[in-house]
């Protein structure tokens, strides 16, 4: 019996839908509870989220059935500037939406300060009246001087927060909901039988994206009690290993979604190797290499791959992965010209012969001197 994970194809976004919905039937029927995806961005995370929360709303008897966290969600929520004047900004709630139907009753701003307070330093204030947020900042006092009577740090209100901080904060917001829906005596978020999370944390650095998918995975390991499922994609290879990590003693499946060339989507999984990003492009590479339909940009991300092993072996610059293999000058040289193309990813210019062969050297000389354990991709 082969040792290769088994591939899945799917014509389109709903027969994905369908799969990952069966994979999280009845435990006891055994089901999962839950589905981790890797993809590509662009691959079509979104909309697939978007698909599966679409589909519990057609279920007979139901009008839905999936909490989401995806691109939509950020949207809920606009800034307020305050041109005329440029000092009492606000970030804006859209209180049409039934994200928000026990925002006002149910008093969440403790338990978003619980989650918060571990990733960023500021603090708010939900006006909820006017639906607006307000956000404030302990800063030094430019008037403090030793022995005045000025305190040293005031409290800085209405500041405007970074992009990073918005999204963290929406993060925040989504997490104190999802805990709302976990509590038995719910009931506004009582018709929650899903949560599909899509890249919470596309803006974090590191050490917040371990922590942010650490404190997921806490959360989430107590839907399992609920009997709620999830679903959580992302194109972040550090978050999905993390989570792959904390998840793997639950009942759960893990795959890498592709978005197929002629159409159509293929499921893979990726059994106890979750970490493969980079690998996963080199058979993207190796396969294109082979197929002979090589375009320019084949040859950025084949840098882009370089560049992280590099950093990984502490080398001063990507040649160093190619030291030593013959024609290394004229490869780096190469790399280094055409990975800055004046070209379009939507319309990509097909390669001469020539550096078509020159591209099949490089990449075969970096696969001869490491030995990665591609993936197989389907054709």
């Amino acid at each position: 019996m082969s040792n290769k994970p088994k591939i899945y194809k799917y014509k389109n976004l709903r027969n994905v839908v369908t799969r990952l919905r069966d994979d999280l039937r009845e435990q006891g029927n055994g089901g999962v509870n839950f589905v981790l995806l890797y993809a590509f961005n662009g691959t079509g995370k979104t909309r697939l989220s978007m698909e599966f929360k679409e589909v519990g709303k057609r279920k007979r008897g139901i009008d839905r059935d999936t909490l989401y966290f995806n691109a939509y969600t950020e949207d809920l929520f606009h800034w307020d500037n305050d041109l005329e004047n440029d000092s009492e900004r606000a970030l804006k709630i859209n209180s049409d939406s039934r994200f928000f139907d026990g925002f006002k009753t149910l008093a969440l701003e403790e338990r978003i300060f619980a989650y918060l307070e571990r990733y960023a330093k500021f603090n708010f204030r939900i006006d909820y009246d006017s639906w607006h947020i307000v956000f404030s900042k302990e800063v030094e006092n430019p008037r403090f001087r030793p022995g005045s009577d000025e305190p040293e740090k005031i409290i800085e209100n209405h500041i405007k927060i970074s992009r990073g901080e918005e999204n963290i904060f929406i993060w925040c917001i989504y997490l104190a909901i999802c805990e709302l829906a976990l509590d038995e005596d719910s009931n506004t978020y009582g018709w929650v039988r899903y949560f599909y999370i899509d890249d919470p944390i596309s803006s974090l650095d590191d050490n917040n994206a371990i922590a942010v998918s650490s404190d997921l995975a806490k959360l989430l390991r107590r839907s399992s009690g609920r009997n709620i499922k999830s679903v959580i994609s992302s194109h972040h290879s550090l978050f999905f290993n993390v989570m792959c990590n904390e998840l793997k003693k639950e009942p759960h499946k893990l795959y890498f979604i592709h978005e197929n060339s002629g159409g159509g989507y293929s499921l893979q999984s990726t059994t106890d190797t979750p970490f493969f990003h980079h690998v996963a492009m080199l058979s993207e590479l190796k396969k294109a290499s082979e197929s002979g339909r090589l375009y320019a940009n084949h040859f950025n991300v084949l840098r882009g791959v370089l560049e992280k092993t590099s950093s990984f072996f502490g080398f001063s610059d990507f040649s160093g992965c190619i030291h030593g293999i013959e024609d290394e000058v004229l490869f780096s040289r190469a790399l280094n010209l055409l990975s800055h193309g004046d070209y379009s990813l939507f319309e990509p210019n097909e390669l001469t012969e020539d550096n078509k062969q020159l591209f099949r050297n490089i990449l075969n000389g970096f696969l001869g001197r490491y030995a990665f354990d591609l993936p197989a991709l389907h054709p």
